[in-house]
């Protein structure tokens, strides 16, 4: 609805701010005039019984002035390109890796000199884990967050970020960044004001005087990390009071029930989005709006906080996708893409972990229904919206998926569960898999697995076993899980090392800052030497590289494999086959993934029940033509072999 009380009081501020006549200009003001209303309406739902309500909605709109005048004039036009394509992160042509960099190229000026290896893989978006500064020992991986808007030390300075963001543009890469939007490290100049006792900036965390409320809240707040940081709250001794603290004792949890904390840290989303971030990834989103007697995740206003966050940054950096970094479950996923008349207008990238552990479910079990059970859910996901596709991240693995999933598939999940955590967590020794269990639960018995790609596929036992036969399925392995993923659609992102087969990295036991989390086990310190074995031929590198560029290329050469909400999955023929057409204006493809470690067939019926049948095929992966025969007749399948037929 125009309002315009609200419109004149924008061109108030636009002759204020000095906003010229530019194209840019006036399209910066249009656009936010359109918006003002909704911005306005979901501000006053969550702050508007504050006493300054007014002045703190003044200071967003200024906030938002501030941002658009100082991007750069090359942002703007890559915003005004971008804005060409329409949902540009919806395209086949991204292809992502996430990385440490200290872990990959020892500092940002080091990541410049790596861009070409990334560019022969195939590599054009570039996710960063957090390198903002944060304390050393007591870090989170770069999670605990001192300085919102200082590159910590160890990686750099502000400038080099700078310099590669600029290099990544030149080449047409993309970029994309944390925020920690629910907490901060307890060495952040907020908390150390707190910890003074300073009562404006204790208002900016969850502080208590004593046990009562904490001990309320915990009984019905799940722990996040049981072993190593028990409840949720934490005692401050400097302060005498209480603190949330859902992640670690070290990190404490904003109040965004406090206007000055959400425009605090809207302003450096916007310094992000001015930085040339092209995807922001927020991380931990389901947290940040905590209520007495709820679980403190996925509450509604959580997603109001986010799109209040989206409808800012689409009028100031318009160039910048948010990613919601929501590992809930399956239904509650699709909540992050926005609902009613906010679909595509909350985050616009999610983690398909839900298909990321159904994968890991498969391949444990040589049995892909429930996979095909979780597609309900996961189809639902609004054209606009995309995922972030992925076989291994930085995280552990959950095992979240819906208990009638596995039910469909005829198991009781408590016991097919309990197999996984046993077959992947270095319990059942005759598993090919070499992992380890995280964060288990003691009164629950829940747990999640680390291990990197390749030990997880069974390389690292295989090559301490010398089993020539073994190494090469555990290869096959690898490959199949980055073949399904890669051709999903989405933005597939491959995590370090894993283009190359890195093992479990056992050297953070050695480490008192990391000893603690066995995720280090699965972040590997980047041996370059060993990458470079992936042009040598022969090599398990070299293997496993050029199977991963070969998919790569497969991907970026037909438009269909991009996310235009165009894949309709098979029925299943045989529980261990599991595949999905994709189709884009006049080009079809089927692909079909064998999961069990037995020879496998699927009648030829597969090509005709979604269409008429062809004559031929061609398989892209053994550029290979197939006749296709009668219905009662099998294409045959080795172990964990795929196909990417084109029709």
């Amino acid at each position: 609805m125009y309002n315009i009380t609200l419109t004149q009081h924008l061109q108030g501020l636009a002759k204020k701010f000095k906003l010229g006549k530019t194209a840019n200009d006036q399209q910066f003001l249009t656009h936010f005039i359109a918006n003002i209303d909704e911005i306005q309406a979901i501000f006053h739902m969550i702050y508007g019984q504050h006493p300054n309500y007014s002045t703190f909605f003044e200071q967003l709109l200024e906030s938002i002035f501030e941002t658009h005048a100082a991007r750069s004039k090359a942002l703007k036009e890559r915003d005004e390109e971008k804005a060409k394509q329409g949902f540009w992160y919806l395209s086949n042509q991204l292809m992502g890796m996430s990385l440490y960099v200290d872990r990959f190229a020892g500092s940002l000026k080091g990541m410049k000199s790596k861009l070409d290896y990334l560019e022969n893989l195939g590599v054009n978006y570039l996710h960063l884990m957090p390198i903002f500064e944060s304390p050393e020992g007591e870090s989170d991986g770069g999670y605990a967050v001192s300085d919102f808007r200082k590159v910590d030390k160890r990686f750099g300075s502000n400038k080099d970020l700078i310099d590669l963001q600029k290099e990544l543009q030149a080449k047409n890469m993309y970029l994309m960044i944390d925020i920690v939007l629910n907490h901060t490290s307890h060495h952040h100049e907020w908390a150390k004001k707190a910890k003074a006792g300073n009562k404006e900036y204790q208002d900016y965390f969850y502080f208590y005087d004593d046990r009562k409320i904490p001990d309320q809240m915990d009984e019905t707040m799940p722990e996040i990390f049981p072993e190593s940081s028990p409840g949720s709250f934490t005692y401050i001794p400097e302060a005498d009071k209480w603190a949330m603290t859902v992640f670690h004792h070290y990190q404490w949890d904003l109040n965004y029930t406090n206007p000055k904390v959400f425009l605090e840290m809207l302003s450096n989303v916007f310094h992000y989005g001015n930085l040339g971030v092209d995807v922001l990834r927020i991380d931990a989103p389901a947290f940040i709006w905590k209520e007495m007697g709820t679980t403190c995740q996925n509450l509604p206003k959580a997603h109001k906080l986010l799109q209040l966050i989206k409808l800012c940054t689409e009028v100031a950096t318009p160039g910048m996708a948010l990613l919601g970094e929501a590992i809930v479950a399956p239904a509650q996923i699709m909540e992050y893409f926005g609902t009613g008349r906010f679909v595509n207008h909350e985050c616009d990238v999610a983690y398909n972990a839900t298909q990321m552990a159904v994968q890991w479910d498969a391949l444990a079990t040589g049995d892909t229904r429930i996979m095909l059970a979780a597609q309900q859910e996961l189809q639902k996901k609004p054209l606009g919206g995309t995922w972030i596709t992925y076989t291994r991240c930085h995280d552990d693995i959950g095992l979240g998926y819906d208990d009638y999933m596995i039910e469909q598939a005829g198991f009781t999940p408590y016991l097919h569960r309990h197999y996984l955590k046993n077959y992947y967590g270095g319990i059942q020794t005759d598993s090919p898999a070499a992992g380890a269990l995280f964060a288990v639960n003691p009164k629950t018995n829940d747990a999640r697995i680390s291990g990197s790609l390749a030990s997880l596929c069974g390389l690292e036992k295989a090559k301490a076993d010398k089993d020539s036969k073994k190494i090469q399925e555990s290869i096959q392995k690898i490959i199949l899980m980055q073949a399904q993923s890669f051709l999903l659609g989405g933005i597939p992102i491959i995590f370090y090392g894993d283009e190359v087969g890195y093992e479990n990295d056992y050297s953070y036991l050695k480490d008192a800052g990391k000893s603690y989390d066995n995720r280090w086990m699965h972040r590997p310190i980047i041996d370059w030497k060993k990458n470079a074995l992936a042009e040598k031929e022969g090599t398990f590198e070299n293997q496993i590289f050029s199977a991963t560029q070969k998919l790569i290329q497969i991907r970026k050469q037909f438009e269909a494999f991009g996310d235009y909400k165009n894949i309709e999955w098979l029925h299943s023929h045989n529980k261990s086959v599991v595949g999905y057409k994709r189709t884009l204006r006049k080009e079809t493809f089927i692909c079909l993934f064998n999961y069990s470690n037995q020879d496998q067939g699927l009648t030829y019926y597969v090509f005709e029940e979604n269409g008429e049948k062809p004559k031929k095929v061609k398989d892209l992966w053994t550029n290979k033509n197939i006749t296709i025969s009668y219905d009662h007749d099998h294409l045959n399948f080795k172990p964990y072999q795929f196909y990417i037929f084109k029709l």
